[in-house]
């Protein structure tokens, strides 16, 4: 837990209005993940080929795949210092991993993504960690994310949707939208 807490302070300098998209990460079937270079965003799947339209949802009542949770997005820096080796980020079960602020004082729900010629929106939706990330980064991974200062600060990511479909790649920019 030291480690993790000692990690802060690089987590703290990411990027507010302008970062990198580090990583691209598409799950075909359950329990698969892809890691990929280049990766089309559409209104009805979040990212092309991805299951997350067939993911029920316990915050639905009718179970289906929950439309404010059709990206999980996770901040490049926190994972770095959960998986320590990039290979090893895709076990978290994310979409996109990011060098950027996630915070709500940064990016409240609503704020507007760009990356690539894709558009996304930051939705209310919370991230937490579950029993699977407990089984690939450790208990205190999922304490440390999952604390009060940690949901502050968003640290097991963010819920997205897409607003305007495009084509994303790892390097593209990812900017905040000023209002």
């Amino acid at each position: 837990m030291q480690q993790l807490e000692a990690g802060l302070e690089r987590i703290y300098q990411s990027p507010k209005d302008e970062g990198v998209l580090e990583l691209i990460v598409r799950r075909p079937q359950i329990g698969t993940r892809e890691v990929l270079q280049e990766a089309e965003l559409n209104l009805a799947e979040g990212v092309a080929g991805d299951t997350w339209k067939i993911r029920p949802s316990s915050r639905m009542p009718n179970g289906l795949a929950h439309p404010e949770m059709q990206l999980n997005i996770m901040n490049s820096r926190v994972i770095h210092l959960l998986a320590q080796h990039k290979e090893r980020w895709k076990l978290a079960g994310d979409q996109l991993y990011m060098d950027l602020d996630l915070t709500d004082a940064n990016l409240p729900a609503g704020t507007r993504l760009s990356i690539g010629s894709a558009i996304i929106q930051v939705t209310a939706e919370p991230h937490t960690g579950c029993s699977k990330f407990v089984s690939r980064f450790g208990a205190d991974a999922v304490k440390f994310v999952n604390s009060s200062l940690g949901r502050q600060l968003h640290l097991r990511g963010i819920n997205a949707k897409v607003i305007q479909p495009g084509v994303i790649r790892v390097g593209d920019i990812v900017r905040k939208a000023h209002n």
